[in-house]
């Protein structure tokens, strides 16, 4: 239908021509008296008829391999290829058009692949919860059918009381760590960072392990002028740095010790963490901030391997940064870079 309606368009194109052509005739032999001066007339005439031609004839072929040109790029880009005719260089209105489709695909084949990382993200963040939250489960069912057993004594079926309230404990513990590293995520994770003395947020986050030092006699202290000023979430930097400091009390032994200190550094304010603990091979110091990353070393302490991964998100949030330094049997310094 659209061949036949294109045919008939060309077909009265060249009536409309012709008619043209001929009351031009018309006038001439009529209204010019001298025959030089009207075949002079139809001569021009005939020739402006043939440009015109020529052009239509010119333009209809640019046109055609215009939109060949444009197919081209666009079956190329659906099968995912390079143009065959494609000329980046070429200062030309095709050029241009396919320059644009050829953007325009790889913002979209971008999209695709972040869509497949996403989805690739979250089916391993489902797996990964699913197996942390099965321990602790199993296990409260197991202590649930215990207590059942009418036969069971006073003393042991406190002890496992105690033990399922643990179990209970870690899951909650679990579930509050898998929101937060949801947040981060998923975006919403609020961040209000403002001018504020970085001692405050120091002592907020030592608060929060001064009880576990305490018990495990690892000796605590910290080293912060006053003065010194961040521009930062004072809550969250709390929460960041005192997820550093349970690590660090967590993995040095009795009589050991933790200490923090501050002091400006280019144009960052650091903050170091040191520990006397275990100490971290060089080979696993990007794997600490994996999301349930548990050394074979560490396996035997609580934890779900999520502070360290929630610690660097929130202070890679606030434009910061952090670094580690370590040697095997000796101990660990996380350095917590908050920009100035």
């Amino acid at each position: 239908m659209k061949k036949h309606g294109e045919t008939l368009l060309y077909a009265l194109l060249a009536l409309a021509a012709a008619g043209l052509l001929a009351a031009l005739l018309w006038i001439l032999w009529e209204y010019v008296p001298r025959a030089s001066v009207r075949y002079g007339l139809l001569a021009i005439c005939g020739g402006i008829f043939v440009l015109a031609g020529l052009w239509t004839a010119l333009q209809r072929r640019q046109i055609g391999r215009f939109a060949d040109d444009v197919c081209e790029t666009l079956d190329a880009a659906i099968s995912g290829r390079q143009p065959e005719n494609l000329n980046p260089y070429e200062d030309s209105l095709a050029a241009k058009v396919q320059g644009k489709l050829l953007q325009y695909y790889d913002i979209m084949r971008e999209g695709r692949l972040q869509s497949q990382r996403d989805k690739e993200t979250l089916q391993g963040l489902v797996s990964d919860i699913s197996h942390q939250v099965k321990t602790p489960i199993a296990n409260i069912q197991l202590y649930a059918g215990i207590l059942r057993n009418p036969q069971l004594t006073g003393e042991k079926r406190a002890v496992f009381l105690d033990t399922m309230e643990g179990q209970i404990r870690k899951l909650d513990f679990l579930m509050q760590s898998l929101i937060k590293m949801s947040r981060l995520e998923t975006g919403t994770f609020a961040l209000h960072p403002a001018e504020a003395p970085l001692n405050d947020t120091i002592a907020r986050a030592m608060s929060t392990v001064w009880a576990k030092a305490e018990k495990k006699g690892v000796a605590l202290s910290a080293e912060c002028d006053p003065q010194i000023t961040v521009r930062h979430d004072p809550k969250w930097t709390a929460e960041a740095i005192g997820n550093i400091l349970d690590n660090a009390v967590k993995y040095t032994p009795e009589g050991g010790s933790v200490s923090v200190s501050v002091r400006p550094w280019q144009f960052y304010t650091r903050v170091d963490i040191s520990d006397t603990g275990i100490g971290i091979p060089e080979e696993h110091y990007n794997d600490v901030f994996q999301r349930f990353y548990r050394a074979e070393e560490a396996a035997a302490e609580e934890g779900v391997g999520l502070g360290l991964y929630l610690a660097n998100g929130i202070i890679t949030r606030q434009k910061g940064y952090i670094s580690v330094k370590s040697k095997v049997g000796q101990g660990t310094t996380f350095s917590v870079y908050l920009l100035s």
